[in-house]
């Protein structure tokens, strides 16, 4: 089965009223796809995390290289597109557009055999995952303490056993809005806090003292990805379990997280860690740790159907108990035009639970009419 063509597509919508987490707004959402048709005429989707126009220039560059080569060769493939960039690209865009090559011939491959993604993958192990939601993002008009708590209770009422608040805005206010969350979704709803690495370990630890009485499931990249010393402070400090990884690369970067104990939850993103080939091994290495893992998701529905297929073989986090802990899907709630509207059958949850997909490969249909609707023009063009 070779490879034909590879093209990418370059997506963007804007938002109804924008949005902000602890270090940026949103004004707009933005995704980059990878489309590998083969000889044959089957054809894969991947997706990549990260600046669009940037992942994009990654995978046109390499694209050349893959031509004529067997698509059914993802490990190969994989290596190859690693080994040439080693010296420039062990972590960021190259990864990033890496990943998204590698979702689309796991796409390919699964097409290929008529079965989904996670069987060739020796799964599953589940056929649906308990989802949370992330939002609880900042608005430009309102009290926080009132409209947090108001979105917050109308997931619980969805049927989400958990909910993500998004703190790295001030100790103070981020106290604040974390008891006016927990009051609104009551003490049997989960919550987590993520400050998207906008503290130092000083002000982490203060954050987390406060909040602690307060139930918290996991206190997400609490500092910045390179200072695993401060996590390890951070963790040492707080009796609260410490996530991250969204931004660390490939089983080589989780290696140390993993090693010097650093976190007590990682959350590798699949669009952005290697794909599916290297999250597969970079879960494995966890579960040897005895670590948890629990993907981050942030994309469109070709993202949320690979993190899926991969949840369906992600080994249980206690797996000698009779009722093991099971990994958490990330569904992220927040506006985004483009998350459903390219899939013909949209992936959504149901009483807080979503299926995993059983059809072949990823499990889902591209609507092309979608993407000419949301098709991005070049910088400047």
């Amino acid at each position: 089965m070779r490879i034909a063509s590879i093209r990418t597509h370059v997506l963007e919508a804007p938002l109804a009223a924008p949005f902000a987490y602890s270090r940026a707004w949103y004004g707009t959402r933005m995704a980059m796809l990878v489309e590998i048709e083969t000889r044959c005429g089957l054809t894969g989707w991947g997706e990549c995390y990260g600046p669009a126009w940037m992942t994009e220039a990654m995978v046109r560059s390499v694209a050349p290289w893959l031509i004529g080569e067997d698509a059914l060769r993802t490990e190969w493939i994989w290596q190859e597109i690693y080994a040439r960039l080693r010296d420039h690209g062990q972590k960021g865009v190259v990864i990033e557009g890496l990943s998204g090559i590698d979702i689309a011939l796991w796409d390919l491959k699964g097409k290929h055999f008529g079965v989904p993604v996670h069987r060739l993958m020796g799964g599953p192990l589940r056929n649906e995952v308990r989802a949370y939601a992330t939002g609880l993002y900042r608005r430009r008009e309102g009290d926080p303490l009132t409209y947090l708590a108001e979105e917050a209770a109308g997931y619980a009422a969805e049927g989400f056993h958990a909910v993500k608040l998004k703190v790295g805005f001030g100790v103070p206010e981020d106290a604040a809005a974390t008891q006016a969350v927990r009051e609104a979704i009551g003490p049997e709803v989960g919550l987590m806090v993520d400050a998207n690495h906008a503290y130092d370990a000083v002000a982490a630890i203060a954050l987390g003292r406060r909040i602690a009485p307060l139930g918290i499931g996991w206190f997400e990249e609490p500092v910045p990805p390179e200072d695993l010393d401060g996590y390890r402070a951070v963790r040492a400090a707080l009796p609260i379990p410490i996530a991250g990884g969204e931004c660390e690369f490939t089983r080589l970067g989780f290696r140390e997280v993993l090693a010097s104990r650093a976190m007590d939850i990682i959350q590798p993103d699949t669009c952005a860690a290697g794909g599916l080939s290297e999250c597969k091994k970079i879960a494995d290495m966890a579960a040897a740790f005895g670590i948890r893992y629990n993907p981050h998701v942030w994309g469109t529905g070709i993202g949320l159907a690979a993190s899926l297929q991969l949840m369906a073989v992600l080994p249980t986090h206690t797996p000698a108990s009779l009722a093991p802990a099971e990994p958490v899907f990330e569904f992220d709630r927040t506006e985004h035009p483009i998350r459903q509207a390219i899939l013909r059958t949209p992936i959504e949850p149901v009483g807080g639970v979503v299926a995993i997909p059983q059809g072949p490969g990823l499990g889902i249909e591209i609507d092309r009419a979608a993407l000419d609707r949301f098709r991005a023009r070049p910088p400047g063009g």
